[in-house]
């Protein structure tokens, strides 16, 4: 199979890749999720005219400076004052309480001077509407407020409370199931024989995962053999996972079992070759609705693969909006000529005379997790892409957002 492009791989990868049933859930527990339809007002904010300030309710006509009004009552919120504000009258009143009959405006307490006797005088003159929030100011019972597909951010759930929504319908959750294969990994915590390492990739992609909005099922390390990644596939179905993501395995070798076992279960590969550096050995196909992402072995390929192709696969079945950060910036050291592949080069940031400066690292190997860690960014190369000296305009792929001062 010939190598495919970074850009065709991520457009057939997002083929019929649309948003999962929704579910219901409280609304103490929608924080983060996605709404699945536009969401409407069940009730008008405010319900009434209420008081913006703490003062007194009057009659603007009434109310101009050196006027002195009898106070009748008293208007809190949750207890407003049941009767009628008259000529040369006033009512005590408290932020959010409802604006008595009769009443058109709120002369604020500061402009105000007790009088005795019951008396207030007035010190600033009022006007009509002054200090009034006016009923459906926010919104009224029926109006959309929220489309489908907005992340229920802080500000949203505390609009969909206001509306008086006390469950709401969200997008489901993908669930992703992760099968790290090979005889040589051990857990974390483990002492590796002379032959072994401890495997790592399954948390970097978990991780990503869980930050795009996946739930996560961690089938752990499976061995070098057929049926025990058989066996993992099974538990995978069962579980109702939306896609299967498996680590290591996917090139050619005697060893690398897992292209062949997934046609034995019945997956359809799309395609398992990609134009790409780290990143090659990429495996994509489905089963039904269930997709399946076999990832490099090497650690930073699984990680940077994740990021160009779990991440929006993610989006799109979750119902989130999705867009790579990439940003444009300026080499600070040249880089060499590339060959067919695009290559994504792990670089560190700097703001310098005013513009995004790229540094790569000089050692790219798929296998050096602490530049992945240490890198702020990756430089995208498109393929055939001539050497290029220091100072020339690139594009970088944000991996994180550092503090960045701009000299």
């Amino acid at each position: 199979m010939a190598l495919l492009p970074v850009s065709d791989a991520l457009k057939r990868l997002l083929d019929g890749a649309e948003a999962l049933a929704p579910e219901t859930v409280p609304l103490s527990e929608a924080a983060g999720r996605v709404l699945a339809a536009p969401l409407q007002a069940l009730r008008t904010q405010p319900p009434f005219d209420a008081s913006a300030m703490d003062g007194y309710a009057v009659r603007a006509s009434d109310a101009v400076e050196g006027a002195r009004l009898r106070v009748i009552g008293m208007a809190a919120a949750g207890h407003g004052f049941a009767g009628e504000v008259g000529t040369g009258e006033a009512v005590r009143i408290f932020t959010g309480a409802p604006l008595p009959k009769g009443a058109d405006a709120i002369v604020i307490q500061e402009d105000t001077r007790p009088a005795g006797d019951g008396v207030v005088e007035v010190t600033e003159t009022a006007t009509v509407g002054r200090h009034i929030r006016r009923r459906g100011l926010d919104f009224s019972e029926g109006d959309t407020l929220l489309p489908a597909g907005r992340v229920l951010d802080a500000a949203a759930l505390s609009l969909c409370a206001s509306a008086n929504h006390p469950r709401l319908s969200v997008v489901s959750r993908p669930l992703v199931a992760i099968i790290a294969t090979g005889d040589e990994l051990l857990p974390p915590g483990s002492t590796p024989g002379p032959d072994q390492i401890i495997a790592s990739n399954g948390y970097g992609v978990a991780a990503i995962a869980a930050e795009a909005g996946a739930r996560i099922l961690d089938l752990g390390i499976v061995r070098d053999d057929s049926a025990a990644i058989s066996e993992r596939l099974r538990q995978a179905a069962e579980a109702g996972a939306d896609i299967v993501v498996s680590l290591g395995g996917a090139s050619v070798g005697e060893h690398d079992l897992m292209r062949a076992t997934l046609i034995a279960n019945g997956v359809s590969l799309d395609f398992w070759k990609i134009a790409m550096r780290p990143g090659k050995p990429l495996m994509v196909g489905r089963r039904g609705a269930t997709r399946f992402i076999g990832l490099p072995g090497n650690p930073v390929a699984s990680l940077v693969c994740s990021h160009l192709f779990l991440k929006p696969l993610l989006a799109h079945l979750g119902g989130r909006p999705y867009r790579a950060d990439i940003r444009d910036a300026f080499l600070a050291e040249p880089m060499a000529a590339n060959d067919l592949r695009e290559d994504y080069v792990r670089a560190r940031l700097e703001w310098k005379d005013g513009r995004l400066m790229a540094t790569p690292y000089r050692i790219q190997d798929s296998s050096m997790l602490r530049l992945l860690a240490a890198a702020d960014a990756l430089v995208i190369r498109p393929p055939h892409s001539p050497a290029a000296p220091a100072g020339t305009p690139c594009r970088v792929l944000m991996l994180r957002t550092p503090e960045l001062a701009q000299a």
